[in-house]
């Protein structure tokens, strides 16, 4: 064998593993890219699922702010109609007047006399307008005067003299009474659904 065979089979054998190696790097290459692209299909995926479930929960999000706004905006008009319907009760009460309205006051300044003694002197307040009537009215109840005005709708404010009692029967506190009372009842009346 010569020395130019022997040459020539290291440059054979060179060139095989130099074959070989880059079969097995264009091998690895491939594999890696293979591995790359699956981990970037898989965070794509990851991303897209992200996105979607950022967008469902910002959907549910305005869903649910929506649904309130809308149930804030239904209740104030509840309470405006509400409003409404007792300042409308409210005149009409204003507007009683003649024997029904001394009916009235007369049984709400029986219902406080009960507080007081017979020998008791009672100072009683009421509406401006309500003045001459209750005038009238004290009349009948010894030891009562009209002592001042209340801004109120109608009936009385009775008080001892010392102002140690004090009943306020106006038709202000009963309507009050009888508002929350029956709150409940006006509402379902009104917004029946």
């Amino acid at each position: 064998m010569s020395l130019e065979t022997v040459v020539e089979d290291i440059r054979d054998e060179a060139r095989a593993r130099a074959e070989e190696i880059r079969q097995q790097a264009s091998q690895e290459a491939d594999e890696i890219v293979a591995e790359a692209e699956q981990e970037a299909d898989e965070l794509l995926a990851e991303r897209e699922q992200a996105v979607e479930n950022e967008i469902a929960q910002e959907r549910e999000q305005k869903l649910s702010s929506a649904q309130l706004e809308a149930k804030q905006a239904r209740l104030e008009a509840r309470r405006d109609v509400l409003q409404d319907v007792r300042e409308s009760v409210e005149q009409r009460i204003v507007d009683i007047d003649g024997d029904e309205r001394e009916e009235l006051t007369r049984a709400l300044l029986d219902a406080a006399t009960t507080e007081f003694g017979a020998d008791e002197r009672v100072l009683v307040y009421g509406r401006p307008d309500d003045a001459d009537l209750l005038e009238s009215i004290l009349t009948d109840y010894d030891g009562y005067e009209l002592a001042g005005e209340r801004d109120c709708l109608g009936g009385v404010v009775v008080e001892s003299e010392a102002g140690r009692v004090r009943v306020n029967n106006t038709f202000d506190s009963v309507l009050e009474d009888v508002w929350e009372d029956e709150l409940r009842e006006i509402s379902a009346r009104l917004f029946e659904q």
